[in-house]
């Protein structure tokens, strides 16, 4: 499937599907180059909410429509005295971040801003060659809020993070990939068949180890103990040795719903 498919309809949006345990979400403003709404920054939480809940969901995926990624947040929205669209920006971002199970971004053409934000809350990110990253808000006299910057820093280090926040110029596909910003670059063309074969990947492994090492990658330090019995009290160990054994295809079965406790990110 392309990952640039739109439903039917106007106006900006996040579309979505879900195909063999993968979701796609889509960010859809074509008009200006995708750039986030209030509206859309609202309405992120809540999809991914109901994806998180879908026992056919294993990876999800974020992209744009067309040939840009997301170029930001939508200017006009930036005027709100309040800060509205920065603290929606960031309830987004966290959902994201909090999502049970690996996330991608596949990303063409323009990063920047909020959708650099986005991006960064994704477990992964994979890029097309010529696309470019920013983070802006030293243009516009923004402060970014401190969550999005750690998650910056724990990527890319303090000293990239603090070039990208101070300058707000825009890397390439190189830079970004020697600093950790993204983890893969293909060639154009490419991406939609790479993220079609990862995803087959990561939907066939088992969501218990993914969970688990989902927290504790992301910093929680809490729930060795939890992990240790849902290991002891699933099958899929037994399961996975059992297939290597006998040369076949593992049958996991373990879910976030199973353990009645979905997983949370630290």
């Amino acid at each position: 499937m392309d990952l640039r498919e739109q439903t039917a309809g106007a106006g900006p949006r996040l579309d979505h599907t879900v195909e063999d345990g993968v979701a796609t979400v889509v960010i859809s403003n074509p008009a200006k180059r995708n750039a986030m709404t209030a509206d859309m920054w609202q309405a992120m939480p809540v999809l991914l909410e109901g994806l998180a809940a879908d026992p056919g969901v294993r990876v999800l995926v974020l992209t744009g429509a067309g040939d840009t990624f997301c170029a930001g947040a939508d200017i006009s929205s930036l005027r709100d005295p309040a800060g509205r669209p920065q603290a929606l920006a960031v309830r987004a971002e966290e959902a994201l971040a909090a999502f049970p199970g690996p996330t991608l971004a596949a990303v063409r053409g323009y990063c920047v801003g909020g959708g650099s934000q986005l991006a960064a809350a994704c477990d992964l990110r994979f890029a097309e060659e010529g696309a470019s990253f920013g983070v802006t808000p030293a243009k516009l006299g923004i402060v970014y809020p401190s969550s999005s910057t750690r998650r910056l820093v724990s990527l890319v280090g303090p000293a990239t993070a603090k070039f990208l926040l101070y300058s707000g110029e825009l890397i390439g596909t190189e830079r970004a990939l020697r600093t950790g910003l993204v983890d893969e670059v293909l060639p154009r063309g490419g991406l939609d068949e790479r993220v079609h074969r990862f995803t087959e990947v990561l939907a066939s492994r088992s969501q218990l180890t993914q969970a688990a090492a989902k927290e504790f990658a992301d910093g929680r330090e809490d729930r060795d103990a939890h992990w240790s019995l849902q290991a002891r009290a699933g099958d899929d160990t037994a399961e996975g040795v059992a297939a290597f054994l006998e040369r076949r295809a593992p049958r996991f079965t373990w879910t976030a719903g199973s353990s009645g406790d979905a997983p949370t990110s630290g």
